[in-house]
């Protein structure tokens, strides 16, 4: 976790989701790593996920400042459970 310059937590992450969804009548194979970003209550939060456990995240996408990839800025947090994994439609 680092500080911005006015003093706000924010918390850089990496995202990693895999799935198979059917498209077109074909199984698909679905992986996608991304930049995400979490500022304030929610970098503190998110200092204290495990790793390896299901989480679905709430936010927008934006361009990165240097570069032209995109950065994922959560607004919320919610844990998965195992069971509830097979209800959700590709979490991330």
């Amino acid at each position: 976790m680092r500080y911005t310059p006015a003093g706000i937590p924010a918390l850089n992450l990496v995202l990693e989701h895999e799935s198979e969804v059917v498209e077109d009548g074909v199984n698909r194979q679905v992986k996608l790593i991304v930049r995400a970003v979490a500022f304030g209550v929610l970098a503190e939060t998110g200092s204290k996920l495990g790793l390896g456990k299901h989480y679905l995240f709430t936010g927008f996408l934006i361009n990165a400042r240097t570069s032209k990839s995109i950065v994922f800025h959560i607004q919320a947090i919610d844990q998965v459970l195992q069971k509830q994994t097979d209800h959700v439609p590709n979490p991330i």
